[in-house]
């Protein structure tokens, strides 16, 4: 499974890019940051060397988007272009496939969505499991009905769990299957912690104390 980092801080990016496979931005991340987006992309591809970084398209109208598309994915060789799971958009994912631009479908809230993508073959799709339980939907239900489609029918595409706002949802997207997820980078570094682990770590400590050793071994 794929671990993303949902932003576009540089620093905290260089600190986990050991772990993590990429990193998702949006047009937020990048506003947050200031400066040149295109030059904050391009430190970010740099920085992460050939993992994937998502990078999203800012404009409407659909000849726009194709031409601001081409250009996102002319930043790095890394970059995979995001796009809103929107009818008008539809023509242009397809001829971006048909030129080899790598494509992350984003806002994608239902199976029927999901399928359509699939059948147009995009890199990744991007259930919103926290916005789908903004209106009351199950939202990692989502992302398993998904895995069960794509897995039933073999599609290449896969899953980026997204929008997700705990790590009770990264634990639930691991669980459900998803190739990927993405997740803030408070979320991230709240999982990796668990209170046990320091009450162990504690015990043991105190423990190795009472044998008055100096240097082991």
């Amino acid at each position: 499974m794929k671990i993303f980092l949902d932003t576009a801080q540089l620093e905290s990016i260089k600190k986990w890019a050991f772990i993590i496979d990429g990193v998702t931005t949006n047009p937020t991340h990048l506003s947050k940051e200031g400066g040149d987006p295109s030059k904050v992309v391009h430190q970010i591809c740099t920085l992460l060397d050939g993992k994937d970084v998502s990078v999203e398209i800012t404009e409407i109208e659909p000849e726009k988007v194709y031409k601001q598309a081409k250009k996102i994915t002319a930043i790095a060789d890394n970059v995979v272009v995001k796009i809103p799971c929107c009818p008008i958009y539809f023509e242009v994912i397809q001829q971006l496939l048909s030129e080899s631009v790598r494509i992350n479908v984003t806002l994608l809230f239902s199976l029927i969505q999901g399928l359509i993508m699939c059948k147009f073959d995009v890199a990744y799709i991007s259930p919103f499991v926290g916005r789908l339980e903004d209106i009351d939907c199950p939202g990692i239900e989502l992302v398993q009905d998904l895995r069960t489609m794509i897995d039933q029918y073999n599609f290449d595409t896969q899953i980026l769990a997204a929008s997700l706002r705990s790590v009770h949802h990264f634990h639930q997207a691991v669980v459900a299957g998803a190739d990927a997820i993405t997740v803030p980078v408070d979320i991230f570094e709240k999982s990796l912690e668990h209170p046990l682990t320091k009450i162990g770590m504690q015990i043991f400590l105190e423990d190795w104390k009472k044998l008055d050793i100096d240097q082991f071994p």
